[in-house]
């Protein structure tokens, strides 16, 4: 097994990080974190718990390469019988297409304002497809959303993308905003709008219009105010029905009168 050092480099790296932009995000130097990895200095149990944090991913990740969530595309009906062990996040084809169309229009329409990073772009996802959910009582993408300090992170955005770049279709840049390290994505295409029904682009487009224009900072502080993200432990995927449970000013339906 990998020791905690190599470990801890392994997953940066997967996560296109370089040693800077992650020493800053853990709070030490370059040359601490560069000790760090090659298993010179010890890493105390708080800094595990941060590096958790910044990875999405369980503390156990750190000591158990199969802890690291595996995504994977399936055929809509086919069944997976998963070990024991094994984290698996299974992403439908169908909601694969949905999920592409709506981040390259969201990525169209705000992806060029500045304030537009990976973690702005979790939140605007997350509030879509709750948003969506509340509103219509069905999924959109349906991502798996996880609970983190940070506020919600799609569990199936890194596979997604990863396969967007590929194909063309979105460009990674690492960026930086306000000095801190920033993870931008630009489209190189338009979305297929064929793939998306009026009422999606609707709400599509009033998350973007209440929300595109927040920091990240500002937009995590928002989501932890939210009854979803409230009422789930932290490390755990958040269950869409929280949303029927939602007060002002996030409820997007009027529950009082029993309608949307």
């Amino acid at each position: 097994m990998a020791t905690l050092g190599s470990r801890v480099r392994q997953i940066r790296e997967s996560r296109g990080l370089n040693q800077e932009a992650l020493a800053k995000l853990l709070g030490v130097s370059r040359p601490t974190l560069s000790l760090i990895e090659t298993g010179e200095r010890k890493i105390s149990a708080e800094e595990i718990k941060r590096l958790a944090d910044i990875f999405n991913v369980s503390v156990d990740a750190f000591f158990d390469e199969s802890k690291d969530p595996g995504v994977f595309i399936r055929e809509a009906g086919a069944e997976y019988k998963k070990p024991g062990n094994e984290i698996r996040i299974d992403i439908p084809r169908k909601n694969l297409a949905k999920f592409k169309e709506a981040l390259l229009y969201v990525l169209n329409k705000v992806g060029a304002k500045p304030n537009i990073g990976e973690t702005v772009l979790y939140k605007l996802l997350y509030f879509i497809d709750f948003d969506y959910y509340e509103q219509y009582e069905e999924q959109f993408v349906g991502a798996t959303y996880k609970k983190n300090k940070f506020g919600p992170t799609p569990l199936e955005f890194r596979k997604v993308v990863e396969m967007m770049i590929e194909a063309g279709e979105v460009q990674k840049l690492p960026n930086k905003y306000f000095n801190y390290p920033q993870t931008k994505y630009l489209p190189l295409r338009r979305p297929d709008l064929s793939q998306l029904g009026a009422a999606e682009i609707t709400v599509i487009d009033r998350i973007l219009d209440r929300l595109s224009d927040m920091t990240a900072a500002q937009i995590s502080e928002y989501s932890h105010n939210d009854v979803p993200w409230l009422s789930t432990a932290d490390g755990d995927v958040i269950p869409y029905e929280a949303v029927f449970y939602r007060t002002a000013p996030y409820a997007t339906r009027n529950y009082d009168a029993g309608v949307p």
